[in-house]
């Protein structure tokens, strides 16, 4: 898959898994990467970038396979944030499908 695709909607998907449940960063990399190969180190950047902005909280849990693993919950700013990006999606890949479709008619003519 094109790098600049997955760049442009990697925050999405975060916030998105975050909605009905706090994630941990690898997580978060492997629920990603059963839809589409992300390399882990990009989505910690992100993690780091979204807690500075407010969207996201953390807290570390205990863990019975090494040390304590820092959860991510998305705040009310982050929620409101996620809300508005997946309208934007909504948006965005309608337009984009439906050019598609024009330029593939357009194409069988």
């Amino acid at each position: 898959m094109n790098v600049q695709f997955k760049k442009g909607v990697l925050t999405l998907c975060v916030l998105v898994l975050t909605l009905k449940k706090d994630r941990y960063g690898y997580e978060l990399v492997h629920t990603i990467s059963e839809k589409f190969l992300i390399a882990e180190g990009t989505i910690y950047p992100l993690l780091r970038r979204l807690t500075k902005e407010g969207y996201f909280t953390t807290y570390l849990v205990e863990s019975t396979e090494g040390p304590p693993r820092k959860y991510y919950q998305l705040t009310e700013v982050g929620q409101k944030y996620a809300d508005e990006l997946i309208e934007e999606w909504k948006e965005f890949s309608a337009a984009v499908n439906l050019l598609i479709e024009e330029g593939i008619l357009n194409e069988q003519k």
